[in-house]
């Protein structure tokens, strides 16, 4: 089953090679959501962008530790398109779908070669992120979701290949990618623990 996107939500720590991308989502009208240092670079590329406090209509707090935790996100990401109480709901509450979701974690492998500071180490927990990686994953009959940027290129050739939209078995198979990435992240946290209290 191809499905069209038509909204898509990016959040990333590191913004390398996302140009070509962007131009891809905007050739097939794709809207685009996006926070802080992302939003800002992808405007500062020329490129439509809505600011989530803006999209969510919630300002981000607790020094950013909340901003994408917000039911708009998640019921736009998680909910079953051929559901029928699904839609209902979300037409009551009046929340887009959200199709596609572009996300790299806080780069906590580096920050813990480089700070021995562990308040420093636990700030750089990414939460949203694996939290919004999870949640598309689950829901891959209904959302793409890239965690690589070594697919981008691979997300560009299957959305010019099917006019802007996605097959099943291209999301099932970012889905397989996105869980085994936020096993190994969750790894590398229990890790840090586990060294710390020997």
């Amino acid at each position: 089953m191809k499905l069209k996107i038509k909204n898509a939500l990016i959040s990333l720590s590191d913004k390398e090679n996302i140009n070509s991308l962007l131009r891809t989502l905007e050739k097939y009208n794709i809207k685009i959501i996006s926070s802080g240092g992302t939003y800002n670079y992808i405007k500062k590329l020329g490129y439509d962008c809505t600011e989530l406090s803006k999209y969510t209509g919630f300002k981000e707090m607790l020094d950013g530790r909340v901003k994408t935790l917000h039911p708009k996100i998640h019921a736009g990401i998680l909910h079953d398109r051929q559901n029928r109480v699904h839609k209902s709901e979300m037409s009551k509450q009046n929340f887009p779908a959200i199709d596609l979701i572009i996300v790299n974690f806080y780069p906590f492998q580096k920050v813990v070669r480089d700070t021995k500071n562990p308040k420093n180490i636990i700030e750089n927990i990414d939460i949203g992120g694996p939290t919004m990686v999870r949640a598309a994953a689950k829901n891959f009959k209904n959302v793409t979701i890239i965690t690589n940027k070594k697919d981008y290129a691979e997300l560009i050739k299957e959305l010019l290949k099917n006019k802007g939209k996605t097959s099943l078995h291209f999301r099932e198979l970012m889905s397989s990618k996105a869980f085994g990435l936020t096993a190994y992240y969750d790894a590398m946290i229990a890790n840090w623990f586990n060294k710390k209290l020997n």
